[in-house]
């Protein structure tokens, strides 16, 4: 057991320290101690004084929580930000967003796309979000260059897409990406079959048989709009969910995305594979998808997540928005105002999204042993006080411009809200270019 003798690198002093596991907890006049990008030491200040830490860090009117997890995306979709809104979901796909796709995506917009969303991700307390788009290698390397944690789903679709001229293709890239990143320390490499409706019932066998094989995850599209669910019913005679269990995918390492429809039957199919369930609130709200019933998942014992979509349906990459989101959702959805309260939606933001992303060991809570995936709060400003609690002030009255610092495997990434490892002029002004460029050739 660590003790107040225990060297450390780096000290960290807030108000309040949240560590979300023990549930419920808010520690104040508490310390952090960090040694190797792990967390060695917790306890209270008095202890954490007598300690000899290379560097001691004082963090006034701040709240110390896990790094947000943001389980569900499509990153180099930021510089579609805003391209095509208020249209409804099959509509903004089928006639806007492919066809933009088709013509835009290559290596060179996925690495700029991909560079802007981990700088906004960073500066709302993002330390580790799941990507699921195209040219996944490029994506890779940009986390990797970015200190970032991510899941990067290699996306597997019946038809060509950028980057993958058939699914065989598709697949190869997936299983070499893999092996690649297998003993990665921040990046976990899944597939991403997109959706019941566009693969087919051999492709998906084929990518359950892969998973299998390998041990990976399977983060998909699921249940995302009524139309989805009724199509299915009347082509296939079966719930998409019930076909994904007949195919075997499902299970604890299946992330089920979206799933605002949910019948009993489902319900009951999710409980008992173990399945995660990823929330995009915001996404389904803009697109009229429906609404995910978060607090009766919740209840039964399945695991919610939460994820922001892409930006060019949501159209920012807040988790700590989204999560706002999320906790006034599910209140109206339930019927009830103590559905999803504050301290349980910031786990569903952070330890629930490493449990969907099977990296609970690693991250999502702190605890000792843990990476030091962490994020300082500024709860000090006049928006927010008084301070009774300081997670409740946290989701229902802050806003992500409260993040000041963020740590990744114990390496400052965001200090004083200022990138460490990116220039974020040059990112405005890439994106800016790419949307000039985008424009001139839509309008």
């Amino acid at each position: 057991m660590p003790t107040a003798s225990t060297p450390v690198d780096l000290l960290l002093l807030p108000d309040w320290l949240v560590p979300v596991e023990p549930a419920g907890v808010v520690l104040r006049e508490h310390g952090i101690g960090i040694r190797d990008g792990c967390i060695v030491w917790i306890g209270p200040r008095t202890d954490a004084l007598r300690l000899s830490p290379t560097e001691t860090r004082e963090l006034p009117g701040m709240l110390l929580a896990p790094g947000l997890i943001n389980a569900h995306g499509h990153a180099a979709m930021t510089l579609f930000r805003g391209m095509a809104d208020d249209l409804p979901l099959m509509t903004w796909l089928q006639e806007h967003i492919w066809p933009a796709e088709s013509r835009w995506v290559d290596e060179a917009f996925v690495r700029d796309g991909t560079d802007l969303a981990i700088a906004e991700q960073l500066k709302g307390g993002v330390t580790c979000f799941s990507d699921m788009y195209f040219y996944p290698k490029v994506a890779a390397e940009r986390v990797h260059d970015s200190g970032m944690r991510a899941q990067i789903c290699v996306p597997v679709l019946d038809f060509p897409v950028p980057g993958a001229r058939n699914i065989d293709e598709a697949l190869h890239v997936g299983i070499e990406l893999f092996n690649d990143l297998l003993h990665h320390p921040r990046i976990n490499v899944a597939f991403g079959p997109h959706a019941p409706y566009t693969v087919n019932d051999e492709n998906l066998e084929r990518v359950r048989v892969i998973a299998d094989e390998l041990d990976a995850m399977i983060h998909m599209h699921v249940h995302e709009t009524a139309f989805e669910v009724q199509q299915s019913v009347e082509q296939r005679q079966e719930r998409p969910l019930a076909r994904l269990q007949r195919l075997g995918l499902l299970g604890p390492r299946f992330q089920a995305v979206h799933m605002t429809q949910i019948s009993n039957e489902d319900l009951a199919l999710l409980v008992e594979s173990n399945t995660s369930v990823i929330h995009c609130p915001e996404s389904n709200l803009k697109l009229a998808s429906g609404f995910c019933p978060v607090e009766r998942l919740w209840q039964a014992g399945v695991n919610v997540a939460v994820g922001t979509d892409g930006a060019a349906s949501n159209n920012d990459l807040d988790l700590l928005g989204e999560t706002r989101t999320a906790a006034l959702l599910a209140k109206a959805v339930a019927g009830s105002a103590s559905a999803l309260d504050a301290h349980r939606a910031l786990r569903m933001a952070t330890l629930n999204g490493a449990r969907a992303l099977g990296i609970e060991q690693q991250t999502g809570s702190l605890e000792l042993g843990k990476a030091a995936d962490l994020v300082a709060f500024d709860l000090s400003g006049l928006a927010v006080q008084p301070v009774y609690d300081p997670v409740s002030q946290l989701i229902y009255a802050s806003g992500r411009d409260c993040v000041r610092h963020v740590w990744v495997a114990g390496k400052p990434l965001l200090e004083d809200r200022r990138l460490t490892r990116m220039d974020e002029q040059a990112l405005c002004a890439s994106a800016m270019a790419w949307g000039r460029r985008i424009a001139d050739r839509t309008q």
